[in-house]
């Protein structure tokens, strides 16, 4: 691309840094806070984008600033060829960083490949590390599966490797620190770097959550020192010290403690659709400007529009905007 513009800030002083690219709508699992257990209705793979209309707008998006693209789904190892589209997005100049957020339940085989082709570091989604637990969160999902899927990428060099765990259905600090206590555990035995997350009132049935208050008096109990750990990567998460352990914990806590006032993102779904936040309606449509041969001018003007009319928070959208029916569907 010949022109580069200068990082675009919108009305609150957000530099606009971040993409996160959903490439399906499809998952090989069917977890009980993220989508029904009968599916949602899911996309034609001719009305999605294709790889090389993702790697067009992730072009233009570096344009105005943008140095991180995270590839999401669904879960994007069930689509095909999924490192043709890491060789791409690779050789965009700009950009610094590239990552994915996978179960896990695939990564195993597709760990080295991933590395190869040009992936930097991985998310791996497990919510827990007790075999029949995961098993039910997730509706018949294999834990030994996506726990292989760690090990392979940290054998890939797919680092920091993050493991992210929902918290939900938990009222008492007891019940949340017995969840808790393996993932302290697996962050003493390897280099990973657990992140307990808030769920956000996204697909499935709403659960009443911990908190923020709840989840970090828990994680100093454990053995967690001041959350002053720095890990890599581009996402809102505190981080806590294990004294003597390889990896930490992490907080990401979107409910009660928001963090709109520091969003650098911007969502891309699998339909050509960018999202200002995840709470949002879809915004712009991209797909008019995903012609044969993509106007780079023209999706970098889109992309600034989308960035530059952002409120101040999620409350701020319309109450009206249609909720999405899956994380599946926003690329969580």
């Amino acid at each position: 691309m010949s022109f580069r513009l200068q990082p675009i800030t919108d009305s609150c002083g957000r530099e606009l840094r971040y993409l996160r690219v959903s490439v399906t709508d499809r998952c090989n699992l069917r977890c009980r806070y993220c989508m029904p257990p009968q599916g949602i209705p899911l996309l034609r793979h001719e009305d999605i984008l294709s790889y090389e209309h993702i790697a067009a707008v992730a072009r233009a998006a570096v344009t105005l600033g943008v140095t991180s693209v995270r590839i999401t789904g669904g879960e994007p190892l069930v689509r095909r060829g999924i490192t043709n589209l890491v060789r791409l997005l690779r050789d965009i100049d700009g950009l610094d960083d590239l990552s994915i957020t996978t179960n896990g339940i695939l990564l195993a085989s597709a760990a080295q490949p991933l590395a190869r082709a040009g992936l930097r570091r991985v998310n791996i989604s497990i919510d827990s590390l007790d075999p029949d637990q995961y098993a039910d969160i997730t509706r018949g999902g294999d834990l030994r599966a996506a726990l292989d899927g760690v090990r392979a990428a940290l054998d890939a060099g797919l680092t920091p490797v993050k493991v992210n765990a929902v918290v939900f259905d938990h009222h008492r600090d007891d019940d949340l620190r017995r969840r808790m206590s393996p993932f302290v555990e697996l962050a003493r035995a390897l280099p990973v770097h657990v992140r307990f997350i808030e769920q956000m009132p996204i697909g499935g049935p709403q659960i009443s959550a911990p908190g923020d208050g709840a989840i970090a008096r828990i994680m100093q109990a454990l053995g967690a020192a001041s959350p002053d750990a720095v890990v890599p990567g581009a996402g809102p998460a505190r981080y806590w010290r294990l004294d003597g352990a390889p990896g930490s914990l992490g907080l990401i806590a979107p409910m009660s403690d928001p963090f709109c006032d520091r969003c650098n993102r911007l969502r891309l779904t699998a339909l050509g659709e960018l999202r200002r936040c995840i709470f949002s309606s879809p915004d712009v449509d991209l797909r008019p400007l995903l012609g044969s041969r993509a106007d780079a001018r023209a999706l970098a003007a889109a992309i600034s529009r989308a960035w530059l009319t952002r409120p101040p928070g999620r409350g701020s959208f319309a109450p009206e905007a249609p909720a999405p029916a899956s994380m599946c569907q926003v690329g969580g």
